[in-house]
């Protein structure tokens, strides 16, 4: 066989579809959020970030960059490797205590990223609970989706945050052991789950409950603990799964719960046992940005003035934007090609990067711009931003909202 004609031949029907990723070429610049340097074609020149999931800025604040910098002059930069060979560094064990704390869990464990955590913990759960059924809303993230794979558990897919639903299905499955799994914030189109009617209807029937609150640490509740800390659920939920790599602004993936669970995951889940460990220095810039944001309100406030403001002046324009409770703005276009046309002009024109989200990311026919307002964006920022999509609208006949 010809291996790399069909490849080609895939990649062409990618292109042909209008699904074929680029990626620009930035380099961020310390101090700078959310300002880069763009490189293209030997050129460089400095553009304005509106897509990271660095949703506060804290890959660049200076207290987690000291901690990073003085971690890696005490200690070196790798881990040595996985922690069943090199240990339990330190820094790892005041990170885990730090997120069990978060919320308010006896304990944590770290893994490499938020993927390998969702993939690892609910593969092990699934494989290692005897006649387990595993309850996963049909939003859930690729991550969630391999682990409920990987773990050959059995299934049900319950229709996206509708918790009725997933009543009904609990009630089939009987008395079989359950996981109810599920997110807090969906990051495409930035809805929030019910999350109490879902834990009332699980613990109604004895299931588990297992939240993904990737896109909501850090930037929900008191001290960040994500939504089911705003609402008073965390203690309701069995094991909540986060990252380090968006609003903390650094690397890795994490699960909290009970001791017990942990130490099951801990044992059991290849994801932990056979990769190696974050480096030291990223567990100790991780471990300041929580402690900072768990007093801190600042950033938060200021994120959703930001977004309160874009969401204002893209009604005033007509710009067609998906209605949600949180941070996430997603610009809607319908087209991969013209999502595709907009993004790159944005770049070009305007030195707005915003990356186009097609299918698999979304079902066709819903492409989008998926844009996060920062602390760090200002006023001058959006009207810019605006300005720019209000013209492009203009020129490439899309439809506007009806007020």
């Amino acid at each position: 066989m010809d291996f790399d004609q069909l490849f080609r031949s895939q990649l062409d029907t990618l292109k042909s579809e209008g699904n074929y990723r680029t990626f620009a070429e930035l380099e961020r610049k310390c101090g700078a959020f959310p300002r880069a340097d763009n490189h293209k074609d030997g050129d460089v020149s400095e553009i304005t970030v509106w897509c990271s999931n660095d949703y506060l800025g804290m890959g660049q604040h200076p207290e987690v960059i000291k901690a990073m910098v003085d971690c890696v002059q005490a200690n070196g930069t790798g881990a040595g490797g996985t922690r069943n060979i090199s240990g339990n560094n330190h820094k790892h064990l005041l990170l885990e205590a730090e997120l069990a704390d978060l919320h308010g869990k006896e304990a944590a464990l770290l893994f490499t990223s938020g993927y390998v955590s969702n993939w690892a913990a609910l593969s092990t759960l699934g494989s290692r609970i005897p006649n387990v059924v595993i309850l996963s809303d049909a939003g859930n993230h690729a991550s969630m989706i391999e682990g409920v794979r990987h773990s050959r558990a059995d299934k049900v897919i319950w229709a996206h945050n509708d918790w009725r639903d997933l009543d009904r299905k609990l009630a089939a499955i009987g008395d079989r052991p359950k996981i109810v799994a599920f997110e807090s914030v969906y990051s495409m189109d930035g809805d929030i789950a019910p999350i109490r009617e879902i834990v009332e209807v699980s613990k109604a029937h004895g299931a588990m409950t297992y939240i993904d609150e990737v896109h909501a640490v850090g930037m929900y509740g008191p001290r960040g603990g994500g939504v089911t800390e705003r609402e008073g659920l965390a203690d309701q939920i069995d094991l909540i799964e986060g990252t380090l790599g968006k609003a903390y602004g650094v690397v890795g993936g994490y699960i909290t719960g009970s001791a017990n669970l942990c130490d099951f995951i801990r044992s059991f889940a290849s994801g932990f046992i056979f990769t190696t460990a974050l480096p030291p220095a990223v567990a100790a810039a991780a471990t300041a940005s929580i402690r900072h944001l768990k007093t801190s309100q600042i950033e938060r406030d200021r994120q959703r003035r930001q977004v309160a403001r874009l969401r204002a002046r893209l009604d005033q324009l007509g710009i067609p934007h998906m209605r949600n409770e949180s941070h996430i703005i997603p610009v809607m276009i319908g087209d991969p090609v013209k999502c595709r046309m907009i993004s790159d002009i944005l770049m070009r024109d305007w030195g707005i990067y915003v990356q186009p989200i097609n299918y698999p990311t979304v079902a066709k026919g819903t492409e989008r711009l998926r844009i996060t307002p920062s602390p760090y964006h200002s006023d001058a920022d959006i009207d810019h931003l605006a300005h720019a999509l209000h013209s492009l609208w203009q020129h490439c006949a899309i439809a506007r909202a009806v007020a």
